[in-house]
C-alpha cells in the first residue's frame, strides 16, 4: 500500500480545548469535520494518550478554534509539542472563554465551534467524538489553514548540517573534514595547503 496517498486527503488544523476541574487544558488536531447541519453535529478524533482526550471523554464538551492562514509555528509548539499533564497550556497565551466556560484561542484563528458530547466510538488508539454543536462564531475572513498549507508555510525547514571543510582559493575545489591534511595537494590545479581556507 503507498501511505503517501494519505497526504492527498485535505484537512484542516485546529486547537481543541477542554475543562475539567478548574483545569483548562488543549491539543492541535487534523480530525474535526461537520457532519450534519440539521442537527449541527461535527466528529472529532483524540488520541487515547493524550490529556485533552480524558478531559473530553470525562466533562463530554469541547470547544474548537480553526486555525488560520494568519497563526505561527509557535501556536503548534505550544499547543502540539508538550503534553498538559506537565504544563499549564493556558499560561502565557491570549485566549477567550466561551458561555460552556471552555476556553478558545483567538490568535491565528478565524472561528471557534462550541460543541457537546452526543456519542464515542472506540477505535483503539483513538476516540471518535461525535457531538453536537451547541454554538459558533466566525472571528475574521482570514483563510483556514490546511495541513498541506502548514507544511509548507508555517513549519519551519529543517536547517541542513553545515559542511565542515576547506576550499582551494585558486579553483574552488572543495575538501570535506575537520582538518585538512598539512601536505595536502588539490587535485585539480595542484597547489598546496597553503591555498585553502576553512569554509564558513
Amino acid at each position: 500500500m503507498d501511505n503517501k496517498a494519505f497526504f492527498k486527503l485535505s484537512y484542516g488544523l485546529f486547537v481543541v480545548t477542554a475543562h475539567e476541574d478548574g483545569k483548562d487544558n488543549g491539543c492541535i488536531t487534523n480530525t474535526v469535520m461537520q457532519l450534519t447541519t440539521t442537527p449541527n453535529r461535527i466528529s472529532l478524533a483524540v488520541n487515547k494518550a493524550n490529556y485533552t482526550h480524558g478531559m473530553i471523554e470525562r466533562t463530554g464538551r469541547f470547544n474548537v478554534s480553526i486555525l488560520s492562514e494568519s497563526a505561527t509555528f509557535e501556536t503548534f509548539k505550544h499547543w502540539g509539542f508538550q503534553s498538559g499533564k506537565d504544563v499549564d497550556k493556558a499560561a502565557g497565551i491570549t485566549f477567550s472563554r466561551s458561555d460552556n466556560g471552555i476556553i478558545y484561542v483567538t490568535e491565528g484563528v478565524n472561528a471557534v465551534l462550541s460543541a457537546k458530547v452526543e456519542s464515542m466510538v472506540d477505535l483503539g488508539t483513538h476516540t471518535l467524538f461525535i457531538a453536537e454543536v451547541t454554538d459558533a462564531e466566525s472571528l475574521n475572513d482570514t483563510p483556514s489553514a490546511t495541513y498541506a498549507y502548514y507544511h509548507k508555510n508555517i513549519k519551519p525547514a529543517p536547517e541542513r548540517p553545515k559542511k565542515k571543510g576547506w576550499v582551494c582559493t585558486i579553483c574552488g575545489y572543495i575538501y570535506e573534514g575537520e582538518e585538512l591534511p598539512a601536505d595536502f595537494i588539490c587535485p585539480l590545479c595542484k597547489h598546496p595547503a597553503s591555498d585553502f581556507k576553512p569554509i564558513e
